[in-house]
């Protein structure tokens, strides 16, 4: 080909070619260290599996030419690798599916860095609100690897459907800051991805070898619509157009009353990062690939969740008590339902229900909220919706025997004569089961200065007194019936209670 252009005809156009490559010339370079699957079409992007729980390396190389990037010669350049969803779909709700998968999963990470292995980086931070990002500096002129984890799998995100799942495909992402006048690691100079998905321990060289095995029973005219498998996975740059296509159309259908600006996708073009990053605080819909965010230090809250009194952008007027009680009402006007939001701790998602009245939430079913909020913040603001109130974990009922029963007398029906007498038990729902909340529920329920109380007492047989301990109480039964009476305590000071 080489010698094709140095024909005369392609003298003119050669002149121009090495500027052409030379600006997409990718200042670094970076290699996973696991195969690809042979089962890719050959001009498809590249897939590699991974197995749950591994450390692999990556290996981060210095791909400058001379004199490329000379700011950065003798300094440390950050990296942040991050693992992010492929799927458009559910990159816009990037923090509803990774909220619901921390509920899933509490105190574990979608992504760690495996320190011991790793070789020449420093000052390496992960922040608590990211689960899914690791963040390091390193020197380009010196050999870096770093190895990661990845401990989310693919189907944890793909709901079930007639028995079978298939997994949807992450991405590995590496981005690349150089430091700023001002010490900060902002200025943005180079990002690289691949596709992976992720399979339970072992299950990655399972599907490895089934792919190898599929592919070896294709004839040899078929095996060439496909890409060999090759031992090592090169990150590659990502174009840009398609992101801020979706991030257009995505903008347009959501506000659809609302005239985007002309140079909207020229806005977003400029801000240079392979997956969208959140606007702002209050929004993790990822709707635009904003620049990275800078983790200043590993207790910098990046993705801070906004508390009940921050504003929202749709949030207007005072509304009256309706919306902002504890319960919504079907009549609540979008303002009051916005408050109403505010107030449980639905602040992130006013923007999306912006429109919506108290009778337009109270239609959304179960599923419709754990669609549009995922399966953690869906369910509970159903239970809020609904007002469901939390189940006691053990019910009593009580009655006090006083020195003259109060009873109420019931009549007969047919000759008005007395019919009997009974006794008015009052309920007692128990968070706790221990001894100390049937005292502190016995005193409310039956108006007894709690201080009074010195021990509460179960009559056992033959009148045996047996002290109430928090094993009895996790050995009531649910909805155990008493009587109870008050006896003076030895020492005259309070009184000793007796359930019977």
């Amino acid at each position: 080909f080489s010698d094709v252009l140095a024909l005369p005809i392609f003298k003119q156009e050669d002149s121009s070619l090495p500027q052409e490559n030379e600006t997409k010339h990718p200042p670094f370079q970076y290699v996973m260290c696991a195969a690809t699957s042979p089962a890719v079409k050959l001009y498809d992007e590249t897939l590699t599996y991974l197995n749950q729980g591994q450390s692999y390396e990556i290996r981060m190389l210095d791909n400058r030419k001379a004199g490329d990037i000379p700011e950065i010669n003798g300094k440390l350049v950050k990296s942040i690798i991050r693992v992010v969803f492929h799927d458009r779909r559910l990159q816009y709700t990037e923090h509803q599916q990774l909220e619901g998968w921390k509920w899933n999963r509490p105190g574990d990470r979608l992504l760690d860095l495996d320190i011991p292995m790793s070789v020449g980086v420093i000052d390496i931070k992960t922040n608590p609100s990211q689960l899914n990002a690791v963040e390091f500096l390193w020197d380009p002129t010196k050999c870096t690897s770093a190895f990661i984890q990845v401990h989310c799998i693919s189907t944890e995100f793909t709901p079930r459907k007639h028995g079978g799942e298939k997994g949807v495909p992450f991405r590995i992402q590496v981005d690349t800051f150089k430091q700023t006048e001002n010490g900060e690691y902002t200025d943005h100079l180079h990002s690289a991805s691949c596709q992976i998905k992720v399979f339970k321990p072992k299950g990655a060289d399972r599907k490895q070898k089934t792919d190898r095995e599929k592919m070896e029973k294709r004839t040899a005219h078929e095996k060439e619509k496909y890409q060999p498998s090759y031992d090592t996975t090169v990150l590659t740059e990502m174009r840009l157009e398609p992101i801020i296509e979706d991030a257009v159309e995505h903008e347009q259908k959501k506000s659809s009353k609302r005239t985007l600006p002309a140079d909207y996708g020229d806005s977003l073009a400029k801000r240079g990062s392979c997956s969208p990053w959140p606007d702002t605080p209050t929004t993790f819909v990822n709707n635009s690939p904003t620049p990275a965010p800078t983790f200043t230090s590993a207790q910098h809250n990046t993705y801070s969740v906004p508390d009940s009194n921050s504003s929202s952008p749709n949030h207007q007027g005072d509304g009256t008590s309706q919306g902002s009680g504890d319960q919504l009402h079907p009549s609540a006007t979008i303002q009051e339902t916005q408050q109403w939001l505010l107030k449980h701790r639905f602040s992130t998602y006013t923007r999306l229900f912006s429109n919506f009245s108290g009778a337009d939430l109270l239609k959304l079913t179960r599923e419709d909220l754990v669609q549009i909020c995922g399966p953690a913040d869906g369910i509970r603001l159903y239970n809020a919706l609904k007002s469901r109130s939390v189940r006691p974990r053990l019910t009593i009922y009580v009655c006090q025997e006083p020195l003259r029963s109060i009873q109420l007398e019931t009549q007969d029906a047919g000759n008005g004569d007395s019919n009997g007498a009974i006794y008015v038990y009052h309920a007692i729902y128990l968070e706790e089961m221990a001894a100390s909340e049937v005292t502190r529920k016995l005193a409310l329920a039956f108006n007894i200065p709690l201080h009074q109380i010195n021990q509460v007492y179960r009559q056992g047989p033959t009148g045996i007194h047996i002290l109430v301990s928090d094993q009895m109480v996790q050995n009531f039964q649910d909805e155990s019936c008493f009587l109870f009476t008050t006896i003076k305590a030895e020492n005259g000071e309070g009184f000793h209670i007796i359930l019977k």
